[in-house]
Order: structure tokens, then sequence, then C-alpha cells
């Protein structure tokens, strides 16, 4: 073989290895990232209980705010389970992600496993609900204005009873985002709705089947009862149990939190005074917004708030 033709052939081996190459590199995909290229970042994402149908709508707006970043998001569910989310944060930390994000199920056991990332250098950020360990740093918290929605929802009641009357509350006070949603309705009674009276404030857990037990135990006790707030939607929607059973639908307002379709149903059908609307996907969205300004170097604010809205039967009215 002369020199030339073994030059030709050696270019075209050398040309074929390269393209190979290539192809297998563009081929790569990941979950966030492009048919092209690899996530440039992965953020570990552990939601204390992921199948609720808020947290799978704020799932929704993180995953398609990182898909325009091009970041991937490692999603798992904590299922109600502090020792399960532990475990997570931890496999989070040896899988190197370059960011947590957790929906604490117990705000203040959580703080063992901040200071774990804390010490790996991984930042954390918590959604919704915010850690109250004094264990442990969180860059930031992403959540709505719970206590702007605690007010809104006292100002339904009030409107709702006209003003005067028996009101319970049904609570889950170990959870910091029902915290403030207490803690904003009772100042909105304070100081507008003077007349209204909170005779019973009972921990439901948030669960429907409890909520609906310890509202019917509460109309035994006060008859005269004129309104209740529920925590969220499972809360008021156990309380409209009870009140059907005690024959007094229609006679005790109930008002809400979350406005999940079942309960704009029941506030369609007049059996629900109203309900504090969150917005979950923006949640999500902003929790994404908040790292990736983390990631280009600005330090984002220690609380960032998501507005609320109200839904109530003339909105019902409106919808399609």
């Amino acid at each position: 073989m002369n020199i030339a033709r073994r030059s030709a052939i050696v270019a075209v081996l050398a040309l074929a290895a390269c393209s190979s190459h290539g192809a297998s590199k563009s081929g790569s995909t990941a979950s966030g990232g492009s048919a092209t290229s690899a996530p440039t970042k992965t953020i570990g994402v552990s939601i204390q209980n992921r199948e609720a149908q808020f947290y799978q709508e704020m799932e929704a707006g993180m995953s398609a705010e990182a898909k325009k970043y091009g970041y991937a998001l490692n999603v798992v569910d904590a299922n109600r389970d502090n020792a399960r989310q532990q475990s997570q944060v931890e496999d989070f930390i040896s899988k190197h992600v370059n960011a947590i994000v957790l929906t604490p199920y117990d705000s203040k056991a959580i703080g063992s496993a901040i200071v774990e990332a804390n010490r790996a250098k991984i930042p954390v950020f918590t959604a919704d609900i915010a850690s109250t360990s004094k264990q442990g740093v969180v860059v930031a918290h992403i959540a709505s204005d719970n206590v702007a929605g605690g007010m809104e929802a006292g100002k339904l009641i009030c409107k709702a009873i006209g003003g005067s009357g028996e009101v319970a509350i049904v609570d889950e006070p170990e959870v910091t985002s029902v915290q403030d949603r207490v803690r904003g309705f009772k100042a909105y009674l304070a100081k507008s709705c003077t007349k209204a009276k909170i005779v019973a404030d009972v921990d439901a857990g948030g669960q429907r089947d409890k909520a609906a037990n310890d509202v019917g135990d509460i109309l035994q006790t006060h008859p005269h009862l004129r309104g209740i707030f529920g925590i969220n939607d499972d809360s008021a929607l156990g309380a409209l149990t009870a009140v059907r059973a005690a024959g007094m639908a229609g006679k005790v307002a109930i008002v809400g939190f979350d406005a999940t379709p079942e309960a704009r149903t029941a506030i369609a059908k007049g059996e629900m005074y109203g309900d504090v609307v969150q917005h979950p996907q923006e949640i999500g969205k902003m929790v994404i917004d908040t790292l990736h300004g983390y990631f280009a170097g600005t330090m984002p604010p220690k609380v960032v708030k998501v507005p609320v809205g109200t839904y109530t039967a003339a909105d019902a009215k409106k919808a399609p």
C-alpha cells in the first residue's frame, strides 16, 4: 500500500471515530435538560405528601420552570414520615445535588437533616411549610402569604355570619403555614369583626375524618354555632360532613383554604360559603426562579411570599 493511500484511510477512520463520539454525546438526555445536553443543575425535592393535589400542582410548576432553565428535578415523596424525609435528604447529599427543596413533614425535627446538607455545602430551600428548628440554615422559604390568607378567611366568615356569632376553627397547629393562617384569621376577627366569638379551636390534623368527628362534638356543645374555618379543604369538607349529619347544612357557614375542585363544587351548591385560593403552580415556579437567582449569585430574601385570593359562589357562577 502506498503512503498516500494509507494516509487517506487513516483520515477516514479518524473522521468516523469523531462522528461516532459526537453522536453518542448529543443523544444523552436528562429530566429538565435538552435533547442535546445534560442538565446544568440537579435539584433534590422532598415533598411531605406527593399524593396531595396541592403538591402535585406545585411540582408541575417546578417542573415547567426547571425545564426552562435546563435543571433536572429529583422529586421524592416523604409520605408524611419524618424519618423517611431525613433519609431522602441523606440520599440527595450522597448524590451531590446542587440544591435541596423541602416541604417538611415535621417542621421542628427536619432541622437535623438541614444541618447535614449545610455541612455538605448544599443550599436548602423550603416551600409551603417552613422549618421551625433552631438547627440548620435555610436560604429562603417560598410560600403563600398565609397570614394574609387567614385574614381573607376571617373576612369571608365575618360576612357570612353577618358580623356576629359563634365561630370554630378546625386547626392543625404543628404546621407553620397553618399557624400563620390562624394568626391572620384571629387578627381579622379581633380588629374588624369584634362581635364574632371563637368558641372552639380543635386540632384535626388536616384530616377529613377527624375533622368530621371533631366538628360533630363542637355542634353538640355549641348548637348555635354560626361559622367554621377549616385550615385546609379536607378540614372544611370534614366539617361539612358533620354539619350535614346534624341537619344544619346551609345554617353554618364554612370557609376552607385551597379551593380544591370538591370544595368549589360545595361552594357552588351553597354548602360552603367560600375558600381562600392558593396558587401552588406559582409557588413551584417561584421556588425554581429563586434557586436560579441564587445560582447566579443573587441572595434572595429569607421569605418569598406568593399572593392568595378568594373563591365564593359569585366566582362559581362565572366559571365556564
